[in-house]
């Protein structure tokens, strides 16, 4: 059994989702991946990650939408999550009018800072 944290990176870009978890594997973290959030779904449920890195807008099921299922069940709701986004401020403002789910426990605006994201993840699953 590995001592690594798992994460699941969830995005539709294919050369986003391999450069972030080529960066989390070098940084001793074990990854998995999802393109879209239907997928997502399934990879949270089975792989029982420790956070999850989310994109906002992603074909067949958005990342609003997972986040929204993910929070209002109880088996998932205690996973960590970290949006990612170009979009900051019009998410921010969205989902604080949101008042049936709170915040994700971190935000992270694209283009990615590897430094900014990794000091997210460590300080996100050091509160775990």
């Amino acid at each position: 059994m590995s001592d690594k944290k798992k994460i699941l990176v969830i995005d539709d870009d294919e050369n986003l989702v391999t450069f972030v978890t080529t960066l989390l594997e070098d940084n001793g973290y074990e990854t998995v991946k999802a393109h879209n959030g239907a997928e997502g779904l399934k990879q949270l449920r089975a792989e029982k990650p420790d956070l999850v890195l989310l994109d906002i807008t992603m074909p067949e099921k958005s990342g609003v939408r997972f986040y929204r299922d993910v929070k209002e069940d109880d088996a998932l709701k205690a996973t960590p999550v970290i949006m990612v986004t170009g979009v900051m401020e019009e998410f921010k403002k969205f989902i604080s009018t949101r008042k049936q789910v709170p915040p994700p426990e971190g935000y992270m605006q694209k283009p990615i800072d590897n430094d900014l994201l990794l000091k997210t993840i460590a300080d996100v699953l050091s509160k775990g």
